[in-house]
């Protein structure tokens, strides 16, 4: 004998385990794509720093630096997003049979995580156009 509330939660249980393991798993990708964008734009400042020395030096203020290497950042995001999108697209279509009166593809889910996935990649990309921004010239012409 099992109260009505235990019988929903014995019955619900594998699906509420299965959600969280999703969101966990989504949260780690998230975190794990922050991480990479965050890689490739520091490497990308790296590798750039002499022509950034030389933009400053020839007059160019932190703000342009900042836009520059955010307009960088966008290009990655506005690429990678497209390519995204088209995939999930792809897998919701596949997906719709296995799902019961829910569509594969709702709009407002995707504007949602587009909008997420924009902000978590310029959270990402701060630190290295903020350090972009403050290079000292002098040193950035006499690095090797």
């Amino acid at each position: 004998m099992k109260t009505l509330t235990q019988q929903v939660d014995d019955n619900v249980y594998i699906d509420r385990v299965v959600g969280t393991l999703s969101a966990a798993f989504a949260a780690l990708a998230t975190l794990l794509a922050a991480l990479g964008l965050y890689g490739v734009l520091a490497y990308s400042v790296t590798q750039r720093t002499r022509e950034i020395g030389v933009r400053v030096a020839l007059g160019a203020n932190a703000t342009a630096i900042l836009r520059l290497v955010l307009e960088e950042l966008a290009l990655m995001t506005i690429i990678g997003g497209a390519i995204g999108a088209a995939a999930a697209y792809g897998i919701g279509r596949g997906a719709a049979s296995l799902l019961y009166q829910i569509s594969g593809h709702d709009p407002l889910v995707m504007i949602a995580a587009a909008g997420l996935l924009a902000l978590v990649a310029l959270a990402a990309g701060s630190v290295p156009a903020y350090r972009a921004a403050r290079i000292d010239p002098v040193r950035a012409l006499r690095a090797e």
